[in-house]
């Protein structure tokens, strides 16, 4: 009887401990909010896909730790390249992707398409965008729930409050900076838009007023 008794309450603080893991986690998605759909979603996709095959749960070994990090990191430069991209159709009617230079996109099309003007010139919001995603991933990176078990073990039962309350900070001034400083690239890993059109329809028209 005694040896039932202590499984069920085994049983009952291992599922208490994985509801407040999962709640931990879940609560860093909420914090943020709609700001996550502004990271490159394969990225997000990936690291949530390796992140617990690499922490192995968040019963880490070293190994699992470096492997860890590595995604982070990868991930994390994957979201601040991601911000200096930008696609375009040409007039092959394909959509082609480069990076946003100071002269205009590269590489640029050989279809005839006007990429390389004004509208896909490098710009200070690029910068600001490509920051404010770093920030926003390590925040969802970081207070994973994988990643503290694996990294911070005790921080998940010391720092609740500010688990719960950093993700809802860091999304109120990154809405209210990506509020500030627009952007209308549609780069890689981005879902497509009418954004990419509006800016390739300026261009077009900006090159027909030229030869006018």
């Amino acid at each position: 009887m005694g040896k039932k008794i202590s499984s069920q309450s085994s049983t009952t603080n291992s599922q208490q401990q994985s509801s407040s893991s999962s709640s931990s986690s879940s609560s860093a998605y909420t914090g943020l909010g709609n700001i996550i759909k502004l990271l490159p979603t394969g990225t997000v996709f990936l690291f949530q896909f390796l992140n617990p095959l690499l922490t192995n749960n968040g019963e880490c070994h070293t190994y699992n730790k470096y492997l860890s990090a590595i995604l982070i990191a990868v991930c994390g430069i994957s979201c601040f390249v991601a911000s200096f991209t930008d696609s375009y159709k040409g007039t092959d009617g394909l959509t082609h992707y480069g990076f946003a230079t100071a002269k205009g996109i590269w590489p640029s099309s050989s279809s005839g398409s006007s990429a390389s003007s004004s509208g896909y010139k490098l710009r200070f919001s690029d910068f600001v965008h490509a920051f404010l995603s770093v920030i926003i991933f390590a925040v969802l990176a970081l207070l994973d729930t994988n990643t503290v078990k694996c990294f911070y073990p005790s921080f998940e039962n010391t720092e609740k409050t500010l688990i719960t309350v950093l993700p809802t900070v860091i999304g109120s001034i990154s809405s209210t900076l990506f509020m500030l400083f627009p952007s209308t690239r549609n780069g890689v890993g981005y879902p497509s838009s009418g954004t990419s059109t509006t800016s390739e329809t300026s261009t077009t028209s900006e090159s027909n007023a030229e030869k006018v």
